[in-house]
């Protein structure tokens, strides 16, 4: 079943007098539970789709499905709920809120929704992640993985149908940023939700359902990751002109 469906999607904006154009044309469609990765050199426009697709930021032109809901016209008043409790978000920088300790974080979301259960629910997952003891700490107390850990808490505090990530271990080291990443999925499975992940790295790639390549706004390439049978990131890959 289609969880997402972007279709013909462009992106532009105005520079002066020039209009550059980030995204051009794309469409994807997102299987309920796929674990899809975005790639492309920087520039390319694979955070600018993500955006696009989780209702962040509006296309120029084209339409976005959820749950087979046009959503591309929606006020902020109809997104906010939305993205509250459909969607969950791991950014790379983290996005934690420096005044708030761990367990705060990761309850904030629930809260917006006047969720009695939120704190409850916010001590099972730091308990998942192995931050309990950490939960009243300030993030400027933890470390990059330790923040990471309260802001995948953070996105999966709702149970989100689908989880936005980018480049979410960008600011680790190989062996956090690799712990981070099985957590991720681990959590994801879990949860049965669509985790739709933007990264650079091959080796992520390679543990997807499937890689879509991005090169001038537009899918240059699509291949399937070991989940599907494929040997590398493109072992399967199709080129689209």
């Amino acid at each position: 079943m289609t969880i997402l469906e972007a279709q013909q999607l462009t992106k532009t904006y105005r520079l002066g007098d020039r209009e550059i154009c980030v995204l051009d044309g794309v469409s994807v469609a997102v299987a309920e539970g796929e674990f899809l990765v975005i790639q492309g050199s920087s520039g390319s426009g694979k955070t600018t789709l993500l955006t696009l697709l989780s209702g962040l930021d509006k296309p120029t032109s084209g339409r976005i499905l959820l749950e087979g809901i046009d959503i591309t016209d929606f006020k902020e008043e109809e997104l906010a709920p939305l993205r509250n409790t459909s969607i969950g978000f791991v950014f790379q920088s983290f996005h934690l809120v420096p005044s708030l300790t761990a367990i705060e974080n990761v309850m904030f979301p629930a809260e917006l929704r006047h969720d009695h259960d939120a704190e409850e629910k916010a001590n099972i997952l730091l308990r998942r992640v192995g931050l309990l003891d950490r939960a009243g700490n300030f993030p400027h107390q933890l470390s990059g993985g330790e923040r990471q850990r309260v802001a995948i808490c953070r996105a999966l505090i709702n149970n989100p149908k689908i989880v936005f990530a980018d480049e979410p271990t960008g600011n680790l080291d190989s062996s956090n940023g690799k712990a981070i990443l099985d957590l991720l999925l681990e959590l994801q499975k879990e949860r049965r939700a669509t985790l739709i992940l933007v990264t650079h790295s091959q080796e992520i790639a390679r543990t997807s359902d499937r890689i879509i390549f991005l090169k001038d706004g537009r899918i240059a390439a699509h291949g399937l990751g070991s989940h599907q049978g494929g040997r590398d990131g493109f072992s399967e890959q199709h080129h689209v002109s």
